[in-house]
């Protein structure tokens, strides 16, 4: 799984809660992933492809190529 290599934007763990009939029945781990894309950007001047999670993108933290 790739990190965002701007805010380090990684897997996150929670907890997924089935209620059944009142009662808390199960409390199984779960796991997301960031939305995480290769992008061309412009660093120093200089193209080069990074990880970049799109809240990055949205916000202009990073030039595209």
């Amino acid at each position: 799984m790739a990190k965002c290599e701007i805010c380090q934007k990684d897997m996150f763990f929670g907890r997924k809660i089935r209620i059944t009939r009142s009662q808390i029945s199960r409390r199984a781990l779960t796991q997301q992933k960031a939305n995480v894309q290769k992008v061309k950007v412009v660093v120093d001047g200089t193209p080069k492809t990074m990880h970049v999670c799109t809240r990055c993108l949205r916000s202009g933290k990073v030039e595209r190529a």
